[in-house]
Parts: C-alpha cells; sequence; structure tokens
C-alpha cells in the first residue's frame, strides 16, 4: 500500500488486527520473490549472480531488468522512478522522473529502459564532495546498486544507487562501504581457507539499534533551536531528568506505542526486519532495532527507517529527533552497531570457538595477516 495513502489514515485504524506481518512483509520491495515472478529464469539467475558473486550485469539483461521492474512498480500504482542515493549530508536524496513518455500522434507510453536504471545524472554542484572538486564541476552519476532491492515509496520506485563525481571520486557514503566489504570478504576467505576449503565468500552483517526522542509538535513547534538545530541549544534544565530512571523498559505510552505500530507497519512493507520497541532510559526516549542483516542492505533499511519515523511522526502530532545529544543533562541518542563476519557456511567469525581448536579460526581472524 502506497505511503501517502497510509499516512492519510488516522493514527489508531494503521492496520487490520486479523492482518499478519508475515502476509504483507516486504510487499513494496522488488525482492527475490518479485523477481521471480517478473524476471525470466535466466535474467533471474544472473541478477542473483550478480548480487552474490560481483559479475557484470550486461545491457541486454539491465533491459529486461528495468522492464520487469517497471511492469512490478505501474502495477503497484508507480508513476515516477528515482535513484535514491545517500550524499554526504547525513541524509538521502531522490531526483523523480516520470515513466510517462510523449509520442508522436499526441499519445504516450511508459518508458524506462536499461540506461535509465544503471546509470542517471543528477546535479551535484550543490552536494557536498569533501573538498575534492570545484563547485562548478556539478556533474555527478548515480549508478545501480542491485545488492540493495528497488522499492516503492509512494507512488515512486527507488532505486538504491551509489553517488560518484565523473572523476570516479566517490560523493557519498554507500561507495566506500561497498569496496570496504569486497576488501573484507577477500582478506577473510584467505585466512578461511585455512581452515575449511568450503567458505568461499565471507560478508559483514550488521543489527543497528536506533534510539530516539518523541516531542509533541506544539511543544517542538515552540523551541526556534530545536526546529533549527534538532536540539535546545539555550533555556532552563528539564523539570524532570532521570532521577531513578523509571522511564526505562517502563509501559510503553498509548500515544508512542501508536506511533511505534504506524512506522513498524511502514517499514515491515519496505522489508525492513523491525522486531524490538521499548523505552530507554530518558524521559519520552525510545528504541527500536531490527534483525542483523548484510551490512550494505541495513544501512540502506536504516536510512529508510528514519525516513519513514519522521513522516510518521507528523501524522501523530510528534516531532522525532534523532540528534545524538538533544538535551543537556539527560541521556543521549545513540545508533548501536552490533556487527559480525559471515561465511556462506553459515559460520559467524566473531563468535569464539568451545575449545581450543575451534577457537583458533577466531583468534586468527582478529588479525589479518599483511
Amino acid at each position: 500500500m502506497a505511503l501517502e495513502s497510509v499516512l492519510s489514515r488516522t493514527p489508531n485504524n494503521v492496520a487490520p488486527p486479523s492482518e499478519r506481518v508475515s502476509e504483507y512483509f516486504g510487499t513494496n520491495v522488488f525482492n527475490k520473490n518479485a523477481m521471480r515472478k517478473f524476471l525470466s529464469e535466466d535474467v533471474y539467475k544472473k541478477v542473483m549472480d550478480s548480487i552474490e558473486k560481483g559479475t557484470e550485469i550486461d545491457r541486454k539483461i539491465a533491459d529486461q531488468v528495468a522492464s520487469s521492474m517497471k511492469a512490478w512498480a505501474i502495477s503497484k500504482g508507480a508513476t515516477h522512478h528515482t535513484h535514491w542515493f545517500q550524499p554526504l549530508t547525513g541524509l538521502t536524496a531522490e531526483k523523480h522522473d516520470a515513466f510517462f513518455h510523449p509520442i508522436e500522434g499526441g499519445s504516450s507510453i511508459e518508458k524506462f529502459d536499461g540506461d535509465q536504471l544503471v546509470q542517471q545524472e543528477p546535479d551535484a554542484s550543490s552536494f557536498p564532495s569533501g573538498g575534492i572538486r570545484n563547485t562548478f564541476e556539478a556533474r555527478g552519476y548515480t549508478a545501480w546498486d542491485p545488492t540493495s532491492p528497488a522499492f516503492m515509496m509512494g507512488r515512486t520506485l527507488c532505486i538504491p544507487t551509489v553517488f560518484v563525481s565523473y572523476t570516479g571520486d566517490a560523493l557519498d557514503y554507500k561507495s566506500p562501504l561497498l569496496k570496504a566489504i569486497t576488501v573484507l570478504d577477500k582478506a577473510a576467505v584467505d585466512v578461511c581457507q585455512y581452515f575449511d576449503k568450503n567458505v568461499t565468500k565471507v560478508g559483514a552483517t550488521l543489527g543497528w539499534e536506533q534510539e530516539y526522542f518523541l516531542i509533541d509538535t506544539a511543544l517542538y513547534n515552540a523551541r526556534p533551536d530545536m526546529v533549527l538545530t534538532g536540539r535546545t541549544v539555550f533555556g532552563h534544565s528539564s523539570a524532570k531528568g532521570q532521577q531513578l530512571e523509571d522511564h526505562y523498559f517502563g509501559s510503553i505510552p498509548e500515544r508512542a506505542a501508536a506511533y511505534m505500530r504506524h512506522f513498524e507497519n511502514e517499514c515491515l512493507k519496505l522489508g525492513v526486519p523491525v522486531t524490538t520497541r521499548h523505552n530507554e532510559v530518558a524521559p519520552n526516549q525510545f528504541e527500536c532495532a531490527p534483525v542483523f542483516e548484510d551490512v550494505n542492505l541495513s544501512v540502506d533499511h536504516n536510512q529508510l527507517l528514519m525516513d519513514v519515523m519522521e513522516k510518521v511522526a507528523r501524522r501523530h502530532n510528534f516531532r522525532v529527533l534523532f540528534h545524538e545529544k538533544p538535551f543537556a543533562g539527560i541521556n543521549g541518542s545513540g545508533k548501536h552497531n552490533n556487527w559480525s563476519m559471515m561465511t556462506d557456511t553459515g559460520r559467524n567469525l566473531l563468535q569464539p570457538g568451545k575449545n581450543p581448536k575451534t577457537n583458533m579460526q577466531f583468534s586468527r581472524l582478529r588479525t589479518f595477516p599483511e
């Protein structure tokens, strides 16, 4: 269901009580199940090889993937598509283009081909660049990341991408991450081969914990410093601090619980496996957390989560604060990252063995060879 239609509902009518999560989890994601339905068997296998082995996708295959992705998105009401990327602003960015394409005779068609899927050229002049280029060198390119599935946000097909300059320098956080994943894979596999010849791939996994504050909209609007900076800059200390920490793991207030149910449902449709919610230490502070995933997908899902949380908060007359220290004198919000390395044989490499023999691999992996 489109995000706009959900956000137009009343907060207490978020999802039918009889609907199971398993029935709608990932319904707004062009995941493996959707690809099996919309791609031919041969194309599906080549896309999976690209995801799992890093093989290239040629133009002919890209055209077929784009056509199938368009058909899937339009079946869900999509009118536009966008390359969804993560510039050096700490936020996500997107430039929407319509599927609509006028043709002769005053008619039109829906068009989306491999060129549009694989690469786009947004104006990069106003994005931070870390000083690697002059502002007038505006060209920046987004390139499809097939390891992170496309998804529907409202009526727009969002395609996760990297963002680089025309010289190939990274202008985002995803490009360095993907390079780091590749380097880690090679180094870890070289070590694992001494212990288990069946290991051919090692991936990093990540389970994040997102802490946040909920502030009533009226109280938020009364503080210009909070509106402008996401934190308090002046004023008195809060009337209640963390005396006895009675908020921690306490009963979740109903208004906050309604908000949580709402954004969790939207995230679950986007394939974000949010499973945990609870009160945090400070007053009006809460936390949510998902099941761990491959690190690249997990980072994308955290960016999606924050975007959804901010949109949904407005429907509940809340503002959500992700600033690491929005209030002086009380607990700050963290984004704890629990990461590990997992082999394609199912072994967690950062989990020690139960005896010296099985612990040898863990000890060796803590210091990669030169």
